[in-house]
C-alpha cells in the first residue's frame, strides 16, 4: 500500500511535470506552441520545460519513498549515551512512582475520552482531504493524458462568441491610438482597430482609411445589416484570449457566408449614421483558417 502511495506521489509530481514539458517542447519544435501561448513567451516556456526534464531525470537518483522521510532518523546513538539516557528515565520513573502513591484514574479516563473525541472530529476532515486529493489527481492525470494524445487545436468560434460580453475591447495602449491618429495604420490588426473604434473621440479622423484584415465572421446582435469581423487576441496564453470585433456593413451577408467562416476583407473605414466607425467592404473573400489564428 505504501509503495502505491509513493508511486502516485511521484507521478503527480515529476510525472505530470515531465509529460507537460514533453508536450511543450514538441509543440515548439512543430511550430504549434503559438496555439496556446504568446510567441513572445515561447523561449521562457521551452527553457522551463527543458529544466523540468533535467529535474525529472535527477529524481531517478532518489529512492522511491524517500520524499516521505522527513529526517527523523538521527543515526545510531552511542551505547554509553543511550544507556545513560535509559538510566535517567528509569530514575525519573522511580521517583515518580515513589512520590505518588495514588493515581487519579478519573483523569486518565477523561484524557482517553478527549483523545477519542478528537479522533472522531478529525475523521471527516481526513476523509474530505482524501477525496480532494484523489479528485485533483484524477483531473491532473486526465488533462495530462489529453495533452499527450489529442492533436493541437485553436479555440473555437463558439468559445469566442461566448466570451464576447459586449464591452468595448481595449487590447492596445494609447500609443496605438496615437499612431492611428497620425495615419500610420499599416501594421494594425483587428485588435488595434477595435481599440481605435472603441476609443476614438473624433471618428471623422479615420474616414476613408483603407483596411485589409483577416478574421472570422460573427453576427452583429445590434444590426442585422452588419456582420462582425472577429479575431481572438491573446495577451499571455489562451486562458486570457478575448474576442476583438469590427462592424462591417454587409446587408444579406448570410446568403454568401456562414457564422465562423474565415474571410479576407478589403474595405474602407466609414462613419456611421450614429457617429460610430464601421467598415464598408469592397471585397470579402473566403480563406482557410490561418496557421496562427490569433493576434497578440
Amino acid at each position: 500500500m505504501r509503495r502505491a502511495e509513493w508511486v502516485a506521489a511521484r507521478w503527480l509530481g515529476v510525472g505530470v511535470t515531465a509529460c507537460l514539458a514533453v508536450v511543450t517542447i514538441g509543440l515548439a519544435l512543430g511550430g504549434q506552441l503559438a496555439l496556446y501561448i504568446n510567441p513572445d513567451s515561447a523561449w521562457f516556456a521551452v527553457s522551463m520545460a527543458v529544466l523540468a526534464l533535467v529535474g525529472t531525470v535527477a529524481t531517478f537518483l532518489v529512492p522511491l519513498g524517500a520524499e516521505a522521510d522527513h529526517g527523523h532518523d538521527h543515526g545510531d546513538v552511542p551505547h554509553g549515551i543511550a544507556h545513560a539516557h535509559d538510566h535517567r528515565e528509569h530514575d525519573h520513573g522511580s521517583d515518580h512512582d515513589h512520590g505518588s502513591e495514588h493515581v487519579d484514574h478519573g483523569d486518565l479516563d477523561r484524557e482517553e475520552l478527549d483523545r477519542e473525541a478528537e479522533t472522531v472530529m478529525l475523521a471527516p476532515r481526513r476523509a474530505l482531504a482524501i477525496v480532494a486529493t484523489v479528485t485533483g489527481g484524477v483531473l491532473a492525470s486526465g488533462i495530462t493524458v489529453a495533452a499527450l494524445v489529442l492533436p493541437p487545436a485553436s479555440l473555437s468560434v463558439e468559445l469566442a462568441m461566448a466570451r464576447d460580453v459586449g464591452a468595448p475591447p481595449l487590447f492596445a495602449g494609447m500609443d496605438s491610438v496615437t499612431l492611428a491618429t497620425s495615419g500610420d495604420t499599416s501594421s494594425f490588426g483587428i485588435g488595434e482597430w477595435a481599440t481605435v473604434f472603441a476609443t476614438s473621440t473624433h471618428p471623422d479622423t479615420f474616414e476613408g482609411e483603407s483596411v485589409k484584415l483577416t478574421g472570422f465572421l460573427t453576427p452583429d446582435p445590434d444590426d442585422p445589416d452588419s456582420v462582425r469581423l472577429t479575431r481572438l487576441v491573446i495577451t499571455h496564453c489562451v486562458i486570457d484570449a478575448q474576442p476583438a470585433a469590427l462592424p462591417v456593413l454587409s446587408p444579406g451577408w448570410e446568403s454568401e457566408h456562414e457564422v465562423g467562416d474565415w474571410v479576407e476583407l478589403d474595405g474602407t473605414v466609414r462613419t456611421g449614421a450614429d457617429g460610430t466607425l464601421v467598415i464598408e467592404p469592397a471585397t470579402v473573400t473566403a480563406v482557410p483558417e490561418p496557421a496562427d489564428p490569433y493576434e497578440y
